[in-house]
């Protein structure tokens, strides 16, 4: 057993002034990090610094933007950064023989005391080759941290990117909830999952842990086995409920098979084809959560039964001072299906006098993806929330983001990886990153260059180079010019207040209105451009043929 404390869920514990994830400690990494470790060591390189980037290559999803998230708990993680004493007894049992003591007692003594954190902030719009991290410090323990930095940003990222492709075709006035723990990639993905899909724009979610973690809003119904566990309204054990305002006890099944007999006639349904079992199950339903009825229509038939019985509950609550809230549809035409219910109550609320029926929420679920809401979008749809689970946590488009965390740097020398697939070729050295933009406020280009550069200044043209391809370039005057990286963390320290998850969450749509519309849009969205300046081309590619080897052709 690890000597660290588990919390609730074995996962989440208390360490000092944040909560962290138990799980996230320097032993949650690949071996050939450890391995490597020990070589530097054996190498003498303890002394050595080195600066890495961690960037991706690709946008996600055959979009043309990312959310960079994940960022606190990067923190976290170097905040506790330290092998305890079982971890070093462990990779004494593990690691090959003939490693010296010497090297894991220089194991427990590190910290990340000597590092420096450089990031963009966490609910910024990225893009490909920019380093969205950049971490400074002794070669051995920036190392370390690779695997780590890695898995607390790739799916963070990609799930907030995920979220936010979602609140964009949905549009701002539907709400998102996630419904994705069941099918989520065991229960860090399903946690993971809610906390980040709130950041990318979603309104709340069913995962009641996450919601006590997180501060996150929890929403939900119930489920198709509760209607089907009533099969006729004898089974009602209890049928009454307190008037709201009088306090006076009600039979509310009384007056629910009132209504259902009076709109049988307004809906143009017979009561002998609604199930008897169904309108138990709502009346049951009601009487537990009077001031929150929502309810599954669709358990047997949503038209002859399902919205029959609803409204005929409805509306017996609507006379003991209770308004329900709305329905669910779990299957079938969804949008055919939530143009039939608004018609419905809209009918039920001319006829019954009762306006707010008109506002009724209509929830759908049902293995919704992007597609999905686009095609309900062109069809007229009448829905005003969607429950998503499966394709938003699992990101079944695109499983993986792809960060990478690379070498640029080391005791002050510029580094750079070729390849024959120039897309991962590294843009050498120690570098800034700016964000241009245009008189009318939006994101023209981000710029890399040298951090012994002066930063562009506003009005002034500056030279914009694609950095491998010598004919693609322009002169860009900004009329705003934004520094992308604060220093976070240096000499053991958090350097920045952080934002909240709200916070957080309204940064990603403060950010997402500095790109132009054609570079959100779903279908063949414009390239946002990534430059280097003239003195960083000219560096990478000075220093690219001084790496290449020379061919000889016989």
């Amino acid at each position: 057993m690890n000597d660290r404390e588990f919390g609730a869920g074995g996962q989440f514990m208390d360490r000092g002034r944040m909560n962290q994830n138990g799980v996230v400690q320097p032993l949650l990494t690949d071996l050939y990090q450890i391995t490597m470790a020990y070589a530097y060591w054996k190498s003498d390189k303890t002394d050595d610094t080195a600066v890495f980037d961690l960037f991706f290559r690709n946008n996600p999803f055959h979009g043309e933007f990312t959310i960079f998230a994940g960022l606190e708990e990067c923190l976290k993680f170097l905040d506790s950064f330290h092998y305890s004493q079982s971890d070093i007894e462990y990779l004494k049992q593990t690691l090959p023989e003939g490693i010296e003591n010497e090297f894991f007692e220089y194991l427990g003594n590190l910290t990340a005391r000597d590092v420096t954190l450089f990031a963009i902030d966490e609910g910024t719009v990225a893009f490909p080759r920019v380093p969205i991290i950049k971490i400074e410090g002794p070669l051995i323990i920036v190392q370390l941290l690779e695997t780590t930095l890695l898995t607390l940003v790739n799916y963070a990222s990609l799930m907030a990117t995920n979220a936010a492709r979602y609140r964009m075709v949905a549009g701002k006035h539907v709400k998102l909830l996630e419904f994705g723990l069941r099918r989520a990639q065991g229960p860090d993905g399903g946690l993971s999952a809610s906390k980040y899909s709130y950041t990318g724009g979603f309104d709340g979610t069913s995962n009641v842990l996450a919601g006590k973690l997180f501060n996150i809003p929890v929403k939900g119904t119930h489920a198709h086995a509760y209607i089907t566990s009533f099969s006729s309204v004898g089974e009602l054990k209890t049928r009454l409920i307190k008037h709201k305002q009088t306090g006076i006890m009600e039979d509310l099944l009384e007056r629910a098979i009132h209504h259902r007999q009076m709109l049988s006639h307004v809906l143009d349904v017979s009561t002998e084809e609604s199930s008897e079992g169904e309108l138990a199950a709502m009346v049951s339903y009601a009487i537990a959560f009077p001031d929150g009825f929502m309810a599954l229509v669709d358990t047997y038939d949503v038209k002859r039964s399902g919205l029959l019985n609803f409204s005929a509950v409805a509306l017996a609550l609507n006379d003991l001072g209770y308004h329900a809230l709305g329905i669910r549809i779990d299957s079938g035409d969804l949008a055919y299906l939530s143009c039939l219910a608004r018609e419905t109550f809209e009918k039920v609320a001319e006829r019954f006098k009762v306006p707010w029926f008109n506002k009724l929420t209509i929830v759908a679920s049902n293995d919704i993806n992007e597609d999905t809401i686009l095609s309900l979008n062109e069809q007229g749809h009448k829905i005003d929330c969607f429950g998503i689970g499966t394709h938003l946590v699992t990101c079944q488009r695109q499983p993986a983001l792809g960060c990478v965390y690379k070498l640029v740097e080391i005791n002050g020398q510029p580094r750079i990886k070729l390849s024959q697939d120039v897309e991962k070729v590294t843009m050498p050295g120690n570098k800034n990153a700016y964000r241009l933009y245009s008189a009318d406020g939006h994101a023209l280009i981000d710029l890399l260059q040298k951090v012994s550069e002066p930063p562009p200044a506003v009005g002034q043209k500056v030279l914009c180079r694609h950095p491998f391809q010598e004919s693609k370039r322009a002169y860009v005057i900004p009329s705003h010019v934004e520094s992308l990286y604060k220093v976070y963390w240096k000499s053991g320290k958090i350097c920045q207040q952080l934002p909240t998850l709200e916070q957080v969450r309204e940064k990603v749509q403060i950010s997402l209105k500095t790109l132009r519309n054609d570079h959100k849009r779903t279908l063949n969205p414009t390239p946002y451009k990534v430059a280097v300046s003239d003195n960083l081309y000219n560096f990478i590619h000075d220093l690219w043929l001084q790496n290449a080897p020379i061919g000889e052709l016989s």
